[in-house]
């Protein structure tokens, strides 16, 4: 949450507060807010495209988790794709949402935003991702997803 001068409240990322006119999804969950660090850089110095495949992961199986209502596992990555560059300071946010349900599973859409404070604060998707799961009982066998309450 930010607060102005005047005590007004307004998302992170909101448009008022951006020099970029992206605006985070007011259709999908928030499911995961992290903060990129020099532990998660590459070679170059930029954040490694696996850290960032890690918590759209994440953040897609906590979204589906919650309409599984239990256990579920990864089996798919269908689609990812990294629009910009994660630096290290960057404030990730990702949000996701429930796109197909099966018998057993689940296909989620997440896209990562990346929040920059610098000389001018921005707000820009950085992923996407389509992420496929499926739940699983305490053997770790296939179970059908509950109906939806």
């Amino acid at each position: 949450m930010i607060v102005d001068e005047n005590g007004a409240h307004d998302a992170p990322c909101s448009i008022s507060h951006m020099t970029t006119r992206e605006k985070l999804p007011d259709d999908t969950d928030l499911a995961i807010r992290v903060m990129a660090t020099p532990a998660d850089t590459n070679s170059f110095g930029d954040i490694f495209g696996g850290w960032i495949m890690s918590q759209v992961d994440i953040a897609g199986s906590i979204i589906a988790r919650r309409r599984a209502q239990g256990h579920v596992v990864t089996v798919a990555v269908n689609s990812f794709l990294f629009k910009h560059p994660v630096f290290v300071g960057d404030l990730i946010s990702c949000y996701g949402k429930i796109t197909k349900v099966g018998r057993t599973s689940l296909t989620v859409h997440v896209r990562a935003f990346a929040e920059r404070l610098g000389r001018q604060h921005e707000c820009i998707q950085v992923t996407e991702a389509d992420v496929t799961y499926v739940a699983v009982d305490e053997n770790r066998r296939p179970r059908p997803l509950p109906d939806k309450v």
